[in-house]
């Protein structure tokens, strides 16, 4: 099975093959500059993402990403796309950008430190006050 996605305007689609990670929630502070509120992510191993883009996928660094990550978007629509930290293997991508998220659950919320006082996790996830632990 595979999940697609894609930005607003259609110009960046995307497939990605399962296992796909159940659902994560950042609320650090720019997650929240770059969405507007905590980010909900998916993600897949990177070499299990294929992406088709008729308008160009546009990466920026995360300014302020303590992983240096680099944010992906596409340039027609600015939709929020991608997050991605150098040595990893996964690829995250919004929740929001799925074609069809059933079946995914929230299971973290992280950076809850960095919490606008509007969006405070409930309960039955996972709550860390930084990133995921790493294994």
């Amino acid at each position: 099975m595979r999940r697609t996605g894609g930005c607003l305007c259609g110009a960046v689609r995307f497939d990605a093959a399962e296992p796909v990670r159940d659902v994560v929630v950042c609320h650090c502070r720019e997650c929240r500059r770059w969405t507007g509120g905590a980010w909900p992510a998916a993600a897949a191993a990177t070499d299990a993402l294929e992406v088709r883009a008729d308008a160009p996928l546009v990466w920026r660094d995360s300014p302020a990403s303590e992983t240096r990550a680099r944010r992906g978007f596409c340039s027609a629509c600015g939709s929020t796309l991608f997050w991605q930290a150098p040595g990893r293997d996964t690829i995250s991508f919004g929740a929001g950008t799925l074609d069809d998220a059933g079946g995914l659950r929230v299971v973290a919320h992280i950076w809850v430190s960095q919490s606008a006082a509007w969006e405070l996790p409930g309960a039955g996830a996972a709550i860390h006050a930084r990133g995921l632990p790493r294994p």
